[in-house]
């Protein structure tokens, strides 16, 4: 991925932070539980944490324990951090990273709201991890890895930061064949979350050469066009302009032109760093 699409990605999210979308949007809502959280997760944090840019609850699978330290690789308003953090409790830390600052802001005014001790944001790209070696237990992302412009780097990264047995819970969009071109090469599509995304196979196989093991990508079957729930679609499902809302409705489209469920899904990714 070129400069000019990271930075066209950091400028959308920027926007998406500050959209005043929350879980009190119908919407926003509904993409959220149609990816696995359920009404009293949203409803124990912040409604400005979510947003819609969700592919699914990496921290219901993640198996985290009390006194563990979890990132979270694209935290965003921090949904995913302000739910780790009781999980792991006082003893334990929960750590959010993101390369955008306005998401930034946003997750740290979001753990004020929550009175939560045991949580940190640090603005940072994901391929570049501000965090010492063998330093987390777990690792957790949802919907962003498939964003990162080499995701071999950052697999080395997050297998680097783990400590010997911790593990990767990954909510993601993976590919079950190649995309059509139209798809492909369209950055709306790549701002959507599915252009950017690698095969099954190539995924694993990254996950596998930077040294994880007892690897599971499992395919949630879930149904993608849940997004078209959002009218005013812009990155992963999320609006924020009249400019962002020309854009989604053009990102509609090319979705109903192709069944984005042929081509892709939402994707659990588990995989543990051996001893």
């Amino acid at each position: 991925m070129s400069a000019d699409i990271v930075e066209t990605v950091q400028s959308r999210y920027a926007k998406v932070a500050s959209s005043n979308l929350s879980s009190e949007h119908a919407g926003v809502s509904a993409i959220a539980q149609a990816f696995g959280y359920t009404p009293e997760e949203l409803a124990a944090i912040p409604a400005e944490a979510n947003m819609g840019l969700s592919c699914g609850n990496p921290t219901a699978f993640a198996r985290l324990r009390p006194g563990e330290t979890v990132v979270d690789l694209g935290c965003g308003g921090g949904l995913d951090v302000l739910l780790a953090a009781p999980k792991v409790g006082p003893n334990g830390k929960a750590i959010g990273i993101d390369m955008t600052p306005e998401m930034i802001d946003l997750a740290r005014r979001n753990a004020v709201k929550q009175g939560l001790a045991n949580v940190e944001f640090h603005l940072a790209t994901i391929d570049r991890i501000p965090l010492p070696d063998a330093s987390a237990d777990c690792i957790v992302s949802n919907c962003v890895i498939n964003l990162a412009p080499d995701k071999p780097v950052v697999f080395r990264e997050v297998f680097r930061v783990l400590k010997p047995g911790g593990r990767l819970a990954v909510s993601d969009i993976a590919l079950k064949r190649p995309l059509p071109a139209e798809v492909s090469q369209d950055v709306l599509a790549y701002i959507g979350c599915v252009a950017g995304a690698d095969l099954i196979t190539d995924y694993q196989r990254q996950l596998h050469e930077a040294g994880f093991q007892a690897l599971q990508i499992v395919d949630t079957k879930k149904d993608l066009r849940a997004y078209a729930q959002l009218a005013k679609q812009s990155s992963c499902c999320v609006p924020s302009s009249s400019e962002t809302c020309v854009e989604g409705t053009a990102l509609a489209e090319l979705f109903r032109k192709y069944n984005v469920n042929e081509y892709a899904a939402s994707v659990q990714v588990y995989a543990i760093k051996g001893h």
